[in-house]
């Protein structure tokens, strides 16, 4: 998962940046995506929307939605997501090394923070 912060967004969100550096930006992501598919590795892969954008939503009387506004404590949000297939941990890491490296302005990298975490199944049958 790609985190990003309020902060960072604000003052250097992919917005902000200059076309060529947006291009290169998408251009490497799309990249690493071909990738990881020819290698049979990647399931699914999203950008999502700025944090401007996202409602927090929870159930209120009679299950109707109650929305919070746009995650007014929260100081980061996620910025994107990749779901991945590996034989290993230490090849998630790689791949999450990779995608961090992604450049930013001028073609520096951003090394920004990728939280890696297995996609948990179901409760065995004994349990159901």
């Amino acid at each position: 998962m790609m985190s990003g912060t309020k902060a960072g967004e604000a003052k250097v969100g992919i917005g902000t940046w200059p076309k060529e550096a947006i291009k290169a930006h998408i251009g490497f992501m799309m990249r690493l995506n071909k990738e990881l598919s020819e290698r049979g590795e990647l399931v699914d892969a999203q950008g999502l929307a700025g944090s401007g954008e996202a409602v927090l939503v929870r159930a209120g009387s009679g299950g109707l939605p109650i929305t919070d506004g746009v995650f007014p404590e929260s100081k980061e949000f996620l910025a994107g997501f990749w779901i991945i297939d590996v034989e290993s941990e230490a090849r998630a890491h790689a791949i999450a090394a990779q995608a961090s490296a992604a450049p930013g302005v001028g073609g520096k990298p951003l090394n920004m923070p990728i939280e890696v975490r297995q996609v948990m199944g179901g409760p065995p049958d004994d349990l159901l």
